[in-house]
């Protein structure tokens, strides 16, 4: 796709429901660097991080899918704010309900104001790939979006990617990582509420039964028992299960953050981000080594998307409730020490 020397792999990584987002959105500001919306988090997990040697197509096809757990909740009309595909635009592909390509429906339209076009020049690039292994794709892509934004350096975060960062570390030896995190019971409590975390962990702990969390897997459960996916939306799973997979994910990304020295890695506090914006800003700013805008001031238009502290969720709880909580969230807790 490119020839040009690949831009550093820099990335955020966090839990669901960590502050990711916005930070994502923070980094935006800075018009020199490209940041890309959730394009790992919404590949099948059976393929995402494949050892082997694949074609273009095997990987265009795979852009082509939808995430089944996003389209299950957004056609029963639950809320997802970091999907903004053009879906009321009368020239957009695609309408509310249909199974958009994960890609299209975050990361795209992030990047272009014809995000359809976007789309298939990206897909139409990555089936003419020739064979070769995933991260020399992935590179690929990334390198041929930052040619195609005209910007010299990108910034990649997913949803939830702290659970994948040992594949992360392994597919991209030379990068960055910042950590956002945040207090274990507040992100539990938030995944709660989330519709598409509220129902895909109670899918994941056997609420729906026995489910394999795959494409494949949650297609076939939307196909023949879709009525499960109704009633989870309807009501609070134990907060414990919550609790346990935010829990799952800080533990699988320290075994990865062991391994790396502390040049390549940054924790941030999502209570010190939103509190204290423009200095967690300009360290992470420094940490990554980004270009700056000359004169526009990124640091203080990005830092101004913070409204401080949100309103804590955990003291609501009921004693059990919190006791469940607590014990769930303990030993990760500990292990970022908080």
């Amino acid at each position: 796709m490119s020839t040009r020397k690949s831009a550093p792999a820099r990335f955020v990584v966090g839990t669901g429901r960590c502050g990711s987002t916005l930070l994502s959105r923070m980094l935006s500001m800075n018009e020199r660097v490209l940041n890309v919306f959730e394009l790992f988090s919404g590949i099948d997990p059976p393929f995402r991080f494949e050892h082997r040697e694949v074609t273009g197509k095997e990987l265009a096809e795979q852009l082509r899918l939808d995430h089944p757990m996003l389209t299950m909740v957004m056609k029963r009309g639950g809320e997802v704010p970091e999907v903004v595909y053009p879906f009321d635009d009368p020239n957009s592909r695609y309408v509310l309900g249909d199974p958009v390509p994960w890609a299209l429906a975050i990361a795209i339209p992030r990047i272009s104001d014809d995000p359809d076009a976007l789309y298939d020049e990206m897909i139409e690039r990555v089936e003419a790939a020739p064979t070769r292994t995933l991260p020399l794709h992935y590179r690929a892509i990334f390198d041929w979006l930052t040619d195609r934004s005209g910007k010299p350096a990108w910034i990649e975060r997913s949803g939830g990617s702290i659970d994948f960062l040992p594949d992360l570390v392994e597919f991209f030896p030379d990068a960055r990582f910042v950590h956002i995190h945040r207090d274990g019971h507040e992100s539990a409590l938030s995944m709660r509420e989330y519709a598409p975390l509220r129902v895909s962990v109670a899918v994941m702990n056997g609420l729906a039964g026995e489910i394999e969390y795959t494409h494949e897997g949650l297609e076939r459960l939307e196909r023949e028992e879709g009525d499960a996916i109704d009633r989870l939306l309807a009501t609070e799973s134990p907060i414990e299960l919550y609790g346990k997979y935010w829990s799952e994910q800080i533990t699988n990304g320290d075994r990865a953050r062991q391994t790396l020295p502390t040049e390549k890695f940054l924790d941030v506090r999502f209570e010190e981000l939103v509190v204290n914006p423009r200095e967690v800003l300009t360290g992470i700013s420094d940490f990554l080594e980004l270009p700056n805008n000359d004169g526009s001031g990124w640091i203080e238009h990005a830092a101004a998307l913070s409204r401080g502290m949100p309103r804590l969720r955990a003291p609501s709880l009921s004693s059990g409730e919190r006791d469940r909580l607590a014990q769930a969230c303990a030993d990760a807790m500990k292990t970022l020490g908080r």
